[in-house]
């Protein structure tokens, strides 16, 4: 069943765009989930930090840096769980860290995403994290986009869990 209320957000927020875009995997849509504009919203980071605590018991929590962080945040808060960050690369100065943040071999691990398209960002955080000694076995979404990123994480042995699909997001929208 969708989440009626964080929808409702996500549109307030003017979130949900239409018209022709260019996606980060290169293909295109004719709708946009603008992440930067529910992410920068207290009220939409506030329903999906609850959402999401509701789907969360006691595992590390971690955030696929940059898009990701803030959710990772709130929910942390939320949750009272630490969170580690999983960058896209290693950075090449100071500790050289893939991960960013307190993470013990053995250590569950949930991944928070704000958008899965693909999959693909989910899925190398996973990587990272799972390389870094963690047992990852599953990732939460605000947005499923529908378009391939369930069965690329379930290839790799992760459950892809969204709030909201981008079915029910799109539902009823004014075009």
């Amino acid at each position: 069943m969708a989440n009626d209320e964080l929808i409702t957000a996500l549109r307030d927020a003017d979130a949900v765009k239409f018209g022709e875009f260019e996606l980060s995997h290169g293909g295109t849509s004719e709708y946009y989930v603008d992440k930067y504009l529910f992410e920068t919203d207290p009220h939409c980071l506030e329903l999906i930090a609850e959402a999401f605590a509701e789907k969360i018991h006691e595992s590390k929590l971690a955030g696929v840096a940059l898009g990701a962080v803030p959710l990772v945040a709130v929910t942390s808060v939320e949750t009272g769980l630490p969170y580690v960050i999983a960058r896209k690369q290693a950075k090449e100065y100071g500790t050289g860290n893939r991960i960013e943040g307190r993470l013990s071999e053995g250590e569950e691990g949930v991944v928070l995403e704000d958008i899965a398209t693909t999959g693909k960002s989910a899925l190398d955080a996973v990587e990272a994290l799972r390389e870094a000694g963690a047992v990852v076995n599953r990732v939460l979404v605000v947005v499923d986009r529908q378009e391939g990123a369930r069965e690329r994480l379930a290839e790799a042995d992760v459950e892809l869990d969204a709030l909201v699909t981008a079915e029910d997001l799109l539902a009823d929208a004014d075009r």
